[in-house]
């Protein structure tokens, strides 16, 4: 299904063309020019930061509903996405970023960047503090989101007209903003991200057995928390900094994962992370022909999609399916 909606997103937009057209243009040098310029610059930084940021998600979600042990949380529960869109609108409207005039192409993705880790590194710190409970951090977060909200909301206020539809199209998520070197830093985080959580399959795996049966197995469950968190959190950050926000993917993709293969973390990990990069895929390729001649922001369709989604898991689930 995957390598299915690859070929359909590389397919069609605003101009269409055949499955032969697509494989012909990507592997023989001597197909023709117009073709090539749309797949390789265009198309095909797209389709593959579909894969890797549907994956990158979904991998953030699956273990911040491991470790905070909550089937609700999502990479954006602890207020990330939020953060980043506020960070993002400080670029935007304020013209306010760390880097020099020459790097103002990066500026937004670097505001929300900073903005999302330093929340993240926040709520890392205050979950060292003793008697903070995995509640607590979720509640933590909660309060963040609406803090988040009315400070972005407060600068689309006072934004010009421009300013004000820059951020309001950032915030809707698209992957239009795909380039290679993003390709690269977000494969390149998501590889070191994959290679740690599955050295501690095993511990994250007894950690849904609840806190007491976790500690009994000898796992020390507060640094893990503490890790797994802040390295979601990280990469969740990178990808909203690049692509804007693009919600439900980290929340649907492990919950399909899980009713495929359980709640082994072995499997678990690659299963959330092959259901986050189709779903993403396929909401590619619907927000490019749900309207004829136009590309809808990826955020808009994932959400439409997401929605129905879960509302079906959670009918599964109740009638115990």
């Amino acid at each position: 299904l995957m390598v299915l909606c690859f070929l359909l997103d590389l397919s069609v937009g605003q101009a269409l063309y055949e499955s032969g057209q697509v494989l012909s243009a990507l592997w023989h040098p001597d197909a023709a020019p117009g073709i090539r310029v749309i797949l390789w610059d265009i198309r095909l930084p797209v389709a593959l930061s579909a894969w890797l940021v549907g994956a990158s998600l979904a991998v953030a979600g699956v273990q911040m509903q491991t470790v905070l042990n909550n089937p609700q949380a999502s990479p954006f529960t602890l207020g990330l996405s939020a953060a980043a869109s506020f960070g993002a609108a400080l670029g935007l409207v304020l013209g306010v970023g760390i880097l020099p005039a020459s790097a103002v192409a990066f500026m937004v993705p670097a505001n929300a960047f900073l903005v999302s880790m330093a929340t993240a590194v926040f709520i890392h710190r205050l979950s060292r503090r003793q008697g903070v409970s995995t509640e607590l951090i979720v509640l933590l977060g909660t309060t963040l989101v609406f803090t988040f909200t009315a400070l972005l909301e407060a600068l689309q206020y006072v934004a010009p007209d421009q300013a004000l539809s820059a951020v309001v199209f950032w915030t809707m998520g698209s992957l239009a903003r795909s380039s290679w070197p993003k390709l690269a830093v977000i494969g390149g985080l998501l590889a070191v991200s994959w290679r740690l959580f599955a050295r501690q399959a095993w511990a994250l795996t007894a950690l849904r057995l609840g806190e007491a049966r976790a500690t009994s197995l000898g796992i020390s469950v507060a640094p893990l928390r503490l890790r797994s968190i802040l390295l979601a959190s990280l990469l969740a950050s990178v990808c909203v900094s690049f692509v804007g926000s693009i919600g439900f993917i980290g929340l649907v993709g492990p919950h399909i994962a899980r009713l495929l293969v359980g709640e082994d973390q072995r499997f678990l990990l690659p299963a959330s992370a092959l259901s986050g990069a189709l779903l993403l895929s396929l909401a590619s390729v619907v927000s490019k022909t749900l309207l004829p001649g136009q590309t809808l922001p990826i955020g808009i369709v994932t959400s439409l999609v997401g929605v129905p989604l879960f509302f079906v898991l959670i009918l599964r689930k109740r009638r115990g399916i």
